[in-house]
């Protein structure tokens, strides 16, 4: 069976964005790079998800863009998002945001 995606969480920069897709449990079953005429595409493919990105300025107009599609969208204050740290730290920290709020 394959597993089914429910969370995504975004890094955003200024012209290549990356994507990590886990599952339930926090399992990451989706890793890409994207070029940001490609996000908006590619997310309009993805079942409705729950979307987890750093709140910045660029980041609230993501925001709009990806509710308009369906996904539930959660801005994460800048202190709680560390760059340069284990990915196993990451997804659980991101996690543990996401379902806290």
């Amino acid at each position: 069976m394959k597993p089914e995606l429910s969370v995504v969480g975004i890094d955003l920069a200024k012209s290549v964005f990356h994507l990590v897709g886990m599952d339930e449990r926090g399992t990451i079953i989706l890793r890409k790079r994207l070029a940001r005429g490609e996000v908006m595409p590619f997310m309009a493919k993805l079942p409705r998800v729950l979307v987890g990105m750093e709140a910045c300025g660029g980041a609230h107009y993501w925001a709009r863009q990806l509710r308009e599609q369906g996904h539930e969208v959660k801005l994460m204050a800048p202190q709680y998002v560390k760059p340069h740290i284990p990915p196993n730290l990451v997804v659980e920290r991101c996690r543990r945001t996401l379902i806290a709020s």
